[in-house]
């Protein structure tokens, strides 16, 4: 076992695990931070995204001790009240159906988005293929992005 001092949500957290611990067991399991959900485990269906740095990665292939001094931020930190233009715009169109990929949905979207403000069609679909929803929510999804892309430059 080895301490990791890691900063997630912007809260300092030491933990003391495996060196190969899948960063989103450490989330979970040791930090009780469970809106991250496990999928697959082979990140291939988006569910277990977290940002490492901003930047959208796979937490259930991401060892803990690659997050170095990266800031991790999962859904819960996303935004403080849940008013993240995201957060609102899956409310305002009735988004999840099950609810089960949602987190890893949104934190796909919020990353491609702080990259690209005003997305394209077209960039969208680019962005978010890679993020599976067992209910075929896609429409819903994409036409959400849409929507927060359109609150955040109001």
């Amino acid at each position: 076992m080895t301490q990791y001092r890691l900063q997630v949500n912007s809260r300092a957290h030491t933990v003391d695990v495996d060196a190969s611990m899948p960063l989103l067991w450490v989330l979970r399991d040791v930090l009780e931070l469970t809106g991250t959900k496990y999928g697959c485990g082979m990140a291939q269906c988006g569910a277990c995204t977290v940002h490492l740095d901003g930047k959208a990665v796979r937490s259930c292939v991401t060892p803990v001790s690659a997050v170095g001094s990266q800031s991790v931020t999962t859904i819960e930190g996303l935004s403080p009240d849940g008013r993240h233009p995201l957060q609102l715009a899956w409310q305002e169109l009735d988004v999840p159906q099950c609810g089960y990929c949602q987190a890893g949905q949104i934190m796909t979207a919020a990353a491609f988005l702080a990259q690209q403000a005003a997305p394209s069609d077209d960039a969208i679909t680019q962005a978010m293929s890679g993020n599976l929803c067992r209910c075929g929510t896609y429409s819903r999804i994409h036409r959400a992005i849409k929507r927060a892309a359109g609150m955040s430059q109001s």
